[in-house]
């Protein structure tokens, strides 16, 4: 048997010895930078990685977790509290500290460890690495960015405690966060077409053309109402409502003020109550004019003004906000809202439980601030006596969308003149404007230009309502239902009658009966119905009845249910033929051009043709002679 000798195995080549392994220390700060823990891992020290990662994980994962469960709505109410913008500015420095540990610390562990492995691991003596200026550089740098963005963070934490500590109360009173510059007057600039007369007067004449915003603009005279004096007696202090439980219907009061510095009094010319049914997520809202006297007044103060205010419902606040026999809160501004609401809430039979003024400064500013509005002007509007500061201004805005800026839209909004359809037009358009601002308000805008904002709401917007609402009521905020909000707007004919030339001036009488109805019956309103009475109330169309149908009551009947729909109707009793066998209208002077809404539903209501005449003797728009063939109209049918 034979043996076959074993081979020498071929010898390994030596191994290279592995140099130490370089780890930039700048590299692992920066990543500490992005995340805690992350340069710990890059430099291999992944027990310290762990230790620096666990606490912010755990702090996303409770996060994400809340995010996940609770509404937005009571999430931000939450954030809002004072309390709670107090907690996170410290946790936001605690923060800051604990980042700049872990970033210090994985550049020192970068260190320590390329000088571990220079010496071999420990056998050859600890070695001393020389500190690179570059690394020490960066360090610097990844603390300066990391502070940089907790200090903006901060920034903006600051900014909202500072508005929700000037606009919203803690006790129910106004906060005082007063910022003169935001009070002034808007400026009301004159359009560019507008040009001094050439005796060098220095009253500007009209071009005859509206610039390119199609906003046109002269002076006038001024022109103020005289204030009504208060009254004396004493009364009995109103009861302050329980606090909301939200499952209540909640009624609040926007209101818009001319503020001018130094001046504590003013008129609120806008006075709009927005109600909100927590159940059905519906919202309404109701708006009275400027000029309604004889309003209900509230219990406790029918012995200093009587059964009904005679005065113009504008007057009401100045008039009241001294009366500490008669409205509870600590300042005159509180007194006068408490009085506001009430005498609203009497009318519409609703308990008002908060307001929210906004001085048309502020107003003017917040549109200019988030870059202008868009709104869709549904019918020119002209005036030659436009009530600005000081003297009195000629505007006309052309119908069609039109992006306006802050003081363009504060014209659009407060233009009441009769020949565009007085307060009650005035009524849709203000809240027209309202809800354009709402619609094209966008996060990217507002957090953009945060800083300015929160500088002009802080110091134009006020309410009494408590912070700790606040949740409560952005989560209703939050799922109530505002592509349909239901407009309401209780002027004339319908909702009252309207006189001028009297010891008043120009008034409007409430017929308070079917305002309070309306209100009743809000959220059972059909949309159509709503979307119809903005269309024809636009127009702003005057229309008599003339009875020819041989039953006596027809012709009132027809023009009640007319001016619901938002139509101006009245039956004169003019003298009209015995009867008639079939319905006419008759459009006079040119009107077909301007109210082509009016004239097509009258055609439809009526069944019939309308037809044309020029008379300049005829001072309505369109007269209906009622037929034998005219239906009965009933204004509940509508709704």
């Amino acid at each position: 048997m034979s043996t076959t000798p074993s081979l020498p195995r071929p010898s390994r080549a030596p191994r290279e010895p592995r140099g130490p392994r370089h780890r930039s220390a700048f590299a692992a700060a920066f990543l500490s930078l992005l995340f805690p823990g992350l340069g710990h891992a890059y430099a291999g020290a992944w027990t310290r990685a762990l230790g620096f990662a666990a606490a912010p994980l755990l702090l996303i994962a409770l996060g994400a977790g809340i995010l996940l469960r609770v509404d937005r709505g009571q999430l931000l109410g939450f954030v809002v509290d004072p309390a709670v913008l107090t907690g996170l500015l410290v946790a936001n420095v605690l923060l800051l500290v604990y980042r700049i540990a872990a970033a210090v610390d994985a550049w020192q562990v970068a260190r320590y460890l390329n000088a571990a492995d220079a010496s071999g691991g420990g056998r050859l003596g600890r070695a001393k690495l020389p500190v690179s200026l570059v690394s020490v550089v960066g360090l610097v740098v990844v603390i300066v960015v990391m502070a940089a963005g907790h200090l903006t963070v901060a920034r903006y934490n600051m900014l909202a405690m500072d508005l929700v500590n000037c606009v919203f109360s803690a006790d129910g009173s106004e906060a005082d966060c007063q910022d003169t510059s935001a009070s002034e007057p808007p400026s009301e600039t004159l359009a560019p077409d507008e040009t001094l007369p050439p005796d060098g007067s220095g009253s500007p004449v009209d071009s005859g053309a509206p610039d390119a915003s199609g906003i046109a603009a002269v002076t006038a005279s001024p022109n103020d109402e005289p204030p009504t004096p208060e009254p004396s007696a004493t009364g009995t202090l109103a009861p302050t409502l329980p606090p909301w439980d939200g499952k209540q219907r909640l009624n609040v009061l926007l209101t818009g003020v001319d503020v001018r510095p130094g001046d504590g009094s003013f008129n609120t010319d806008t006075m709009i109550v927005v109600s909100v049914d927590p159940v059905t997520k519906q919202v309404a809202m109701f708006q009275v004019p400027r000029d309604m006297v004889d309003v209900p007044v509230p219990d406790n103060a029918r012995s200093l003004w009587g059964s009904t205010y005679g005065g113009k419902i504008n007057s009401w606040f100045t008039q009241n906000r001294n009366r500490t026999d008669l409205w509870p809160g600590k300042n005159p501004s509180n007194r006068g809202f408490a009085a506001l609401k009430a005498i609203l809430g009497k009318l519409y039979g609703l308990d008002i439980r908060y307001y929210v003024k906004v001085d048309f400064g502020g107003f003017s500013k917040t549109v200019d601030t988030l870059g202008g509005v868009l709104i869709n002007v549904q019918m020119p509007v002209y005036e030659s006596q436009y009530p600005a500061n000081g003297p009195l201004m000629r505007v006309y805005i052309p119908a069609g969308p039109q992006q306006m800026t802050g003081s363009e839209a504060l014209i659009y909004a407060r233009s009441r003149h009769r020949a565009t359809g007085g307060d009650f037009d005035r009524g849709r358009r203000q809240q027209r404007v309202l809800l354009s601002l709402r619609e094209q308000m966008s996060a990217q805008a507002i957090a953009a230009n945060l800083p300015s904002l929160v500088k002009t709401l802080g110091s134009s917007v006020k309410t009494d309502i408590p912070v700790a609402d606040l949740p409560k009521l952005l989560a209703l905020a939050e799922s109530v239902d505002t592509k349909n909000i239901r407009s309401f707007v209780f002027g004339p004919s319908y909702y009252g009658t309207e006189s001028s030339g009297t010891s008043r001036g120009y008034i409007i009488q409430p017929n308070v009966v079917r305002i309070r109805q309306a209100v009743k019956a809000a959220f059972s309103t059909k949309p159509a119905v709503l979307a119809l009475r903005d269309r024809l109330g636009a127009e702003s169309a005057r229309v008599w009845i003339v009875n020819a149908s041989g039953n006596a009551s027809r012709a009132s009947n027809s023009a009640d249910y007319l001016a619901y729909v938002g139509i101006d109707a009245s039956a004169p009793n003019k003298a009209a033929p015995a009867t008639a066998a079939k319905t006419k209208i008759v459009v006079y002077n040119g009107a077909e051009a301007d109210m082509p809404e009016t004239v097509k539903y009258l055609e439809r209501i009526y069944g019939t043709t309308a037809t044309t005449a020029i008379d300049p003797s005829v001072t309505v728009d369109m007269i209906v002679t009622l037929g034998r063939n005219a239906p009965s109209l009933n204004v509940d049918a509508v709704g």
